[in-house]
């Protein structure tokens, strides 16, 4: 991953908490803030499809966070300080989970629209849409994954053996 050219090239990223079933990327956020570069992480609001970016202040930055009921880390409701990438300089790059990719580049998340939703807003923003890379592992990769007229494809899988 830290060897991507579309990593290399980016400054503003945005990169998931894991859970225990997906990926590990702390050592990817390390690495972007020694890079030098900015780090967004989700915040998912409850009942609801709508997700933030929110910037992260360092690696260590992720024990101030608390945890939801879904058991993942992510800032408050009423933390107001951090910066919403898309009210500043938009992103360049947001790697994503997911339960099953195809090679096509079709996502199956955990069927909110999180991703999908947040996407489209990005769009909208003078920057426009970043780069999206999945982070995989090869058994999550199928030959097709169901797909809804909303569901925006990854530009980029990334799995061993890819």
């Amino acid at each position: 991953v830290i060897g991507h050219p579309k990593y290399q090239e980016s400054k503003r990223i945005a990169i998931f908490l894991s859970m225990p079933d997906e990926i590990q990327t702390e050592e990817i956020i390390k690495d972007i803030f020694k890079q030098g570069k900015e780090c967004f992480i989700p915040r998912y609001k409850p009942h609801s499809n709508h997700m933030d970016m929110l910037k992260l202040s360092s690696a260590e930055d992720i024990s101030s966070l608390t945890l939801t009921s879904w058991n993942i880390l992510q800032p408050r409701d009423d933390d107001s300080v951090r910066e919403e990438a898309l009210a500043g300089g938009g992103l360049d790059l947001i790697f994503m989970p997911g339960l099953g990719f195809d090679k096509k580049g079709n996502r199956l998340g955990r069927g909110k629209g999180y991703y999908d939703t947040y996407l489209e807003r990005c769009m909208k923003h003078p920057s426009g849409k970043p780069y999206t890379i999945a982070l995989a592992f090869r058994e999550q990769i199928c030959v097709s994954v169901p797909v809804a007229e909303n569901d925006v494809q990854v530009d980029e899988i990334l799995y061993e053996d890819c």
